[in-house]
């Protein structure tokens, strides 16, 4: 399952949410901390496994 790292505008915190891709598309992110929803998305690198070898 694919996570998802944010940011808060309000107070800065950050957080990570582990949503599947249809998760993603509905839900309305807020801040855990100050229940904000000015969140912004954070850009962070991923790796891709497979079962077979290339």
């Amino acid at each position: 399952m694919p996570s998802y790292d944010f940011k808060c505008d309000k107070c800065g915190g950050k957080f990570t949410l582990f949503l599947s891709i249809s998760e993603y598309e509905k839900t309305k992110f807020r801040c855990p901390k100050c229940k904000s929803t000015r969140v912004t998305q954070q850009i962070t690198p991923f790796q891709v496994k497979t079962s077979k070898k290339s």
